[in-house]
């Protein structure tokens, strides 16, 4: 199976307003110290109101062996559905449909498809995935649900950076921007496996319905090798009529992943 194709349609699980502006995502003034609890409280007082969400999208991948450009036709119902088309030159690859309770997705190249949950999923791919973090991502917000955790505080470079309190082998530590809360960046890593994935949000452009990343580059190490997918918005609409079409074409192989 071509995993490139797979990555890209499930990690991507992601007309422009003509008031949008687009703003860095790093501060050039100094930061005041915050409370931990009001930093969190200030990254979800972010607009984040919109129905359904449209955007295409251009997408590169490059790991240690290969390097390959795509486009994405990224669908979303909010917190329902999310449905990822991946074209090369005009040609459909790969298609993903992601629910709160199931994956499926083919890919053409090998004529292959998957039927599943994410527990299978996320222990191929090599990173703990649900549906909640895959739209979480590709709207620029923190992956998990920060009102559930614990963090420790720190300026750095003019960022908030909260470290997830956990001593378990997977850490987290997420970077806000102070000007308005929105992630800056976002690593996970899992010292017992030896593997890392960072996300980082370079620019946003700020809708009216929410501030939303123009681009996204996420980075993964881990003992096979480096790769980095560089995700860039061309487009996005809001709260329009979408329809979700997926089936899987005739002949296809399931894959069953153990």
């Amino acid at each position: 199976m071509n995993k490139f194709l797979v990555l890209i349609a499930i990690i991507f699980m992601v007309s422009c307003k003509p008031k949008a502006i687009v703003t860095s995502a790093t501060a050039t003034e100094p930061v005041d110290e915050m409370k931990t609890t009001k930093v969190i409280d200030n990254h979800y007082s972010n607009k984040n109101e919109f129905s359904t969400l449209y955007i295409k999208a251009n997408a590169r991948y490059a790991d240690d062996k290969q390097a390959q450009n795509v486009s994405a036709e990224i669908k979303i119902k909010k917190d329902q559905q999310i449905l990822v088309s991946i074209r090369f030159i005009g040609i459909t690859m790969a298609k993903a449909s992601i629910t709160p309770t199931s994956v499926s997705y083919y890919e053409k190249i090998k004529g292959t498809y998957f039927e599943g949950d994410f527990s299978a999923l996320s222990q191929w791919l090599g990173t703990d995935l649900d549906y909640s973090k895959i739209q979480n991502m590709l709207v620029g917000e923190a992956l998990d649900d920060l009102n559930k955790g614990k963090y420790t505080q720190i300026l750095l470079d003019n960022l908030y950076r909260l470290d997830d309190s956990n001593n378990g082998n997977t850490k987290k530590t997420y970077y806000f921007n102070p000007n308005d809360f929105t992630v800056n960046k976002q690593e996970v890593s899992q010292t017992t496996e030896n593997r890392t994935i960072q996300i980082a949000y370079p620019e946003r452009v700020a809708h009216k319905e929410a501030n939303l990343p123009s681009s996204i580059e996420i980075k993964t190490a881990q003992p096979k090798g480096k790769s980095e997918i560089n995700l860039n918005y061309n487009s996005v609409s809001f709260n329009e009529e979408l329809s979700f079409p997926y089936s899987v074409p005739d002949g296809y192989k399931r894959i069953i992943i153990k």
